[in-house]
């Protein structure tokens, strides 16, 4: 079975990895994600990772909590890098060959994000994990996300979540929410649909690079998508 995409950027959520938890990681969850990427490696897919911090640690509101902005962005991105390292013991576990890479420099436990150096180990079927979003207070892990995919010439994003693709409503709240196949980026636009933060989306839309949203609890979805299978939603100019 041939892959569709070559090289891919996964942007995963922190929360998803609380499974059914309130706060932290979920061993069981941070298993199958990790099943889910080898399989696609075995393919001879290269892939990128990215992953928010939600679960440990998300923005507060300054005025509740004291905490300025920046310095609240800068324990978010912390919180990314613990999710990096949990999801590279589990992919190592399983035999997945595995390199962490920090915007923000931390050597005993990641390499420092270099490009070039990042290409070369997805060109030698490793998985890297791109960990501190950008290293700036003020962007989101999205937008972390988009750019690294620029950056490394990734040929589309699959935003894995807990829904199965873009509804025209919240399909949690209206049940009569129906999911699109394929939309535009202009359509999105149109109809304030929240696929992204607007930066990390502007920058997909400036760049033509597709956004497949999914399901990414459903064990073999990730598979599916990177084989052309009609999963999720498909973002495109």
């Amino acid at each position: 079975m041939l892959p569709k995409y070559k090289r891919i950027l996964l942007k995963l959520s922190g929360e998803a990895l609380m499974g059914d938890k309130n706060f932290g990681l979920d061993s069981d969850v941070i298993g199958q994600y990790a099943r889910d990427i080898k399989t696609i490696t075995e393919l001879g897919v290269q892939v990128a990772v990215v992953i928010g911090g939600g679960n440990i640690y998300r923005g507060m509101n300054e005025a509740e909590t004291g905490i300025e902005r920046a310095h609240g962005d800068y324990m978010g991105m912390l919180a990314t890098v613990i999710n990096g390292m949990a999801l590279q013991a589990g992919l190592e576990r399983i035999g997945v060959y595995t390199r962490l890479q920090s915007a923000i420099k931390m050597e005993q436990i990641a390499e420092p994000y270099i490009r070039r150096r990042a290409i070369r180990h997805l060109e030698k079927g490793r998985v890297v994990i791109f960990g501190a979003g950008t290293g700036n207070p003020y962007f989101t892990t999205d937008t972390a996300g988009s750019l690294r995919a620029i950056e490394i010439n990734a040929d589309v994003i699959l935003k894995g979540t807990r829904v199965d693709g873009i509804y025209t409503a919240d399909p949690e709240k209206d049940p009569k929410a129906t999911r699109f196949n394929v939309i535009t980026f202009q359509e999105c636009l149109t109809n304030n649909l929240r696929v992204m933060d607007m930066t990390a989306f502007t920058l997909c839309m400036e760049n033509s690079l597709p956004i497949i949203v999914f399901n990414m609890n459903q064990e073999g979805n990730l598979k599916r998508v990177v084989t052309g299978e009609k999963v999720g939603t498909l973002v495109r100019g």
